[in-house]
């Protein structure tokens, strides 16, 4: 099917890839911090179904045309951020709410809209769209057939960065579980807001 060499060359670098943080890390983090387990979970769901339509859209050809086209690359990129931003501003605006008005109950970010926005993020962070281009072909044997030994890339890299995803949010989760006073959620609340902004930014300051 694939060149087994290649497969474990693929696997090691997807191992990197995952544990060094972006944009996506950044965004599972802020739900883990803002909202809880669930949601981050939820959230490394959406980011896997992400990037499987990320690479399948990059193996198919599409990254090849975001890679020559500036305007299609500027016009993802800005709505991946902007839309990142938006939920940042949204948690941070929350804490201050609780903050300053004790009769407010206010309800952490849903599993459902994690999941769906990470998907969003995933798909449409072009730069990830664009890199796959430039990595995947590498680890493709030309001797074999090429669509089976990308599906098999593609499966890989989702386990593995899914993996590596939900030990960030793991992660998150329980350091926002040590800290059970009122003001310490509140702070939570904003620093998990912030990560999310944080996001944003990272995805506009990615290049073409």
């Amino acid at each position: 099917m694939m060149n087994y060499h290649l497969w474990l060359g693929f696997v090691a670098a997807s191992i990197v890839m995952g544990l060094v943080p972006g944009p996506g890390v950044l965004s599972i983090i802020g739900y883990a911090v803002s909202s809880g387990t669930r949601t981050a979970l939820a959230s490394v769901a959406g980011m896997a179904v992400g990037n499987i339509c990320a690479m399948t859209l990059s193996l198919a050809g599409v990254g090849a045309l975001l890679a020559s086209s500036a305007a299609a690359f500027t016009l993802l990129k800005w709505a991946g951020a902007l839309y990142l931003i938006g939920l940042g501003v949204l948690a941070i605006r929350r804490s201050h709410m609780d903050a300053t008005d004790k009769d407010v109950i206010l309800k952490p970010i849903s599993a459902r809209l994690a999941f769906r926005s990470n998907i969003l993020i995933g798909v449409f962070h072009p730069k990830t769209i664009v890199f796959f281009v430039a990595f995947t072909p590498q680890f493709i044997d030309v001797h074999y057939a090429y669509w089976p030994q990308a599906i098999l890339l593609i499966f890989t890299f989702t386990v593995v960065v899914g993996i590596t995803d939900a030990l960030y949010a793991l992660t998150a989760a329980r350091a926002r579980t040590l800290l059970v006073s009122p003001r310490a959620k509140i702070w939570m609340g904003r620093a998990g807001g912030g990560a999310l902004v944080a996001a944003g930014a990272a995805t506009l300051m990615t290049k073409n």
